[in-house]
């Protein structure tokens, strides 16, 4: 905004937009609920005005949305290991999920664990300790008791496996109060079934507004579609920015993105060339010696 509507906008906020007056000690406004443009002292002003800023309003409230959607995230959604603290890899089999207490840890400190605790033959959880010497139904205890305590990595989990069972309402249903908590996959999941109609009827304004939400909460993968989805609507400027914010979070597709649309003159020699050494550098900081040992020992085992 420029400084003149600055000054206008907070000229409107010293008083109710439709009736015009000022707060004081027995009159308090309160700002419009979808955009920071007016206050109303009333329902009654508010619906009165209703006609009068709704245009204004709908685009105040695109902008706001704009500023957080295409915010740089601090990290990823994964965030960091809670052992090694270092930020957790963008590929999901890289990490493991423990059922105790639903911590993600990095295959390095998994591993280290494991090597750790050989001569015992019992792996005990490297975070909470417990043992990881169960059978498969103890596993599931343990998931859906932290189910039962609200957590969403567990939920998240549990709608994972009745996806790929096939009962993809419950999992629906695990995925929405997940996403509810926050969990940033949960809500690029329903994107998906909503997209495809997988337990939902299909509906592309639900799968774009939960894309959305995982793209706020820093899962690069669903920024990187998000900027395919805009693309292919022609909103070439609003793609690229997206595939650079992924760039920047080591999203390997996103600079395959950006390298094509180099090639269609949409993103310059510079910027492209930014966006690789940022991308170069958030894989960098994902690497440590103990996860390349465990990746060469898995190596090892698939070629057994």
């Amino acid at each position: 905004m420029s400084t003149e509507s600055n000054e206008a906008v907070d000229t409107m906020l010293l008083c109710c937009a439709a009736c015009g007056i000022v707060e004081v000690d027995d009159i308090k406004l309160r700002e419009c609920a979808d955009c920071d443009l007016v206050r109303y002292c009333s329902d009654e002003c508010q619906i009165e005005h209703k006609s009068q800023h709704e245009a204004a309003c709908k685009k105040r409230t695109a902008e706001l949305r704009d500023e957080i959607l295409f915010k740089q995230p601090d990290s990823s959604h994964l965030g960091d290991c809670p052992i090694c603290m270092i930020p957790l890899q963008l590929h999901l089999k890289r990490s493991a999920i423990m059922s105790c207490c639903s911590k993600v840890i990095c295959c390095g400190c998994s591993h280290g664990t494991i090597r750790g605790e050989k001569a015992s033959l019992d792996f005990p959880c490297p975070f909470c300790r417990k043992s990881t010497r169960i059978i498969d139904e103890d596993v599931m205890k343990q998931r859906l008791k932290r189910v039962g305590a609200n957590d969403p990595v567990a939920m998240y989990q549990e709608g994972t496996f009745q996806f790929e069972d096939g009962n993809y309402e419950r999992s629906f249903e695990h995925f929405i109060k997940a996403a509810e908590l926050g969990h940033a996959e949960a809500h690029n999941l329903l994107s998906r079934m909503y997209n495809n109609g997988h337990g939902v009827e299909k509906d592309n304004g639900k799968a774009i507004h939960h894309v959305e939400e995982a793209t706020i909460g820093g899962h690069p993968t669903a920024r990187y579609n998000l900027g395919v989805y805009e693309w292919n609507n022609d909103h070439n400027e609003r793609a690229v920015k997206h595939w650079i914010i992924a760039a920047n979070q080591g999203e390997d597709d996103s600079i395959k993105a950006l390298m094509e649309a180099f090639k269609s003159g949409v993103v310059s020699k510079n910027d492209l060339a930014a966006a690789l050494r940022a991308h170069q550098a958030a894989v960098d900081a994902t690497k440590s010696p103990q996860r390349e040992a465990a990746e060469d020992f898995f190596r090892q085992i698939d070629k057994r």
